[in-house]
């Protein structure tokens, strides 16, 4: 059992510690009345410009334990396959829900420097825009897609330059199906372009659904277990095809395997 999720050990497992029954109950309202003093403390110091790497993987980890607090599970694989990687990477995902925006930054950044391509919408949110524009993210519209690659492949080579790796969520919208045809091949492009090498990961996040009228609140389900699975580099050569596939099909088949 790995004690941190930060730490330079492969994989991370939730300590199975049973939630107070009060929790139990009511994971969804325990979890919110939580996360709404992270969020609003992140954004003042974002505000103020006082929300760095190391405020950013706090705050994420926060959002984490609060979940473990009512009984959500992590089970977090692979991550030697980026921590030891010299020079930055494209993190190609599958997007599932709220839950991995939140995570990723305690499990990735302690390691290397790490931005989001997202949508424009993301950076107009009251409150949680100070936040995301505070990451120095790429936006983009998702209504043209020139426009779209134009930003990803000229803001993305930048950021690689200087040291900064990706994540792209080739899934316009979150999504429990994995659609071969809604899977865009745009982290691999990148990749392809920049010369360096694409991370699959595979993520398993609905235990934070999808709510309405808003999307990000959504029921807390702890008994639906939380899973990240980093696969290995891959070099991306010629047009990137088999390395697209590649990608899907790591992912695809993680999916499969927690889905039993």
């Amino acid at each position: 059992m790995i004690s941190t999720i930060t730490s330079n050990q492969d994989a991370y497992v939730t300590n199975p510690a049973k939630a107070s029954d009060i929790f139990h109950v009511l994971p969804s309202m325990y979890f919110y009345s939580r996360m709404v003093g992270t969020v609003l403390n992140a954004a003042r110091k974002a505000r103020k410009k006082k929300y760095h790497g190391d405020e950013w993987i706090e705050s994420s980890l926060s959002v984490i334990r609060h979940l473990e607090k009512v009984d959500c599970r992590f089970f977090i694989q692979g991550k030697k396959n980026f921590i030891d990687l010299v020079g930055p990477c494209i993190f190609v995902a599958n997007h599932m829900s709220t839950l991995e925006t939140f995570a990723l930054g305690s499990i990735i950044r302690p390691h290397r420097k790490v931005t989001f391509v997202i949508k424009d919408s993301l950076v107009r949110y009251p409150v949680f825009k100070h936040i995301m524009l505070s990451r120095n993210p790429i936006v983009v519209s998702r209504k043209s897609p020139r426009e779209d690659f134009k930003a990803v492949m000229e803001q993305g080579q930048e950021k690689l330059k200087n040291g900064v790796s990706i994540v792209v969520f080739p899934q316009t919208s979150r999504t429990t199906e994995l659609d071969p045809e809604k899977f865009n091949s745009i982290g691999i492009k990148l990749a392809r372009k920049s010369g360096l090498p694409v991370i699959p990961l595979a993520l398993k996040t609905d235990a934070w659904g999808t709510g309405w009228p808003l999307k990000d609140i959504g029921l807390i389900r702890p008994e639906r277990m939380i899973h990240f699975s980093f696969g290995q580099p891959i070099k991306v050569s010629g047009n990137g095809k088999e390395e697209h596939k590649q990608v899907f099909e790591f992912i695809q088949e993680k999916l499969k395997q927690w889905n039993k």
